[in-house]
């Protein structure tokens, strides 16, 4: 109710501005567990952000931010308040966005999703999840005992479960195998 109340009272006057941009800020995090956390938070509480490779100049120890609208400043610290860590929340000019790079390689039987350097490979028969490959984080043993054996339609999402950037892209990695399963998403190679 008071995202709604926020962004209904002060949207009239972010139309008439021409420089939209400078109405967003970065949220800033010494880890990437606490930016995946503070989004969730966020999120569930009826915000809107999103997660962002910070400028070097803001980077705090951690290489995700949250890209969110300065008018929900208030009501977004309400809802971090006990829930998750941050530095601070400072203005940004222009955009800072994540790598979104994927890239879908087609073999006879299978696909690999690539997202940064994180690699999730399923079967094109059954959805089955056949291999997980990438990045040096330490929850990416995990994410792979997770993922490998179960199906795209029963697996857990990576950021789920993981904690780091890793978790992250083979999280994005992973929505776009799902896409593919589906039929949703973009034509193979």
């Amino acid at each position: 109710m008071i995202w709604n109340n926020i962004k209904s009272n002060l949207a009239k006057k972010l139309q008439n501005k021409e420089d939209k941009t400078s109405d967003r800020g970065l949220v800033i995090f010494n880890t990437v567990e606490d930016a995946i956390k503070a989004e969730k938070v966020i999120k569930g509480a009826g915000g809107d952000c999103k997660l962002v490779a910070p400028p070097a100049l803001l980077r705090k120890g951690c290489d995700l931010a949250l890209e969110i609208s300065l008018i929900e400043q208030p009501a977004i610290e309400r809802a971090l308040e006990g829930q998750a860590v941050y530095n601070g929340i400072f203005p940004i000019a222009g955009e800072a966005e994540l790598l979104q790079v994927v890239k879908i390689t087609e073999y006879d039987q299978y696909i690999m999703v690539k997202a940064g350097n994180m690699k999730i490979v399923f079967a094109k028969s059954d959805g089955m999840i056949v291999n997980t490959s990438g990045g040096g984080c330490p929850d990416i043993p995990y994410l792979n005992i997770q993922l490998v054996g179960r199906t795209l339609l029963k697996a857990p999402r990576p950021r789920d479960i993981g904690y780091t950037l890793c978790a992250l892209m083979l999280d994005r990695a992973f929505v776009e195998a799902l896409k593919i399963w589906e039929g949703r998403g973009r034509e193979c190679c």
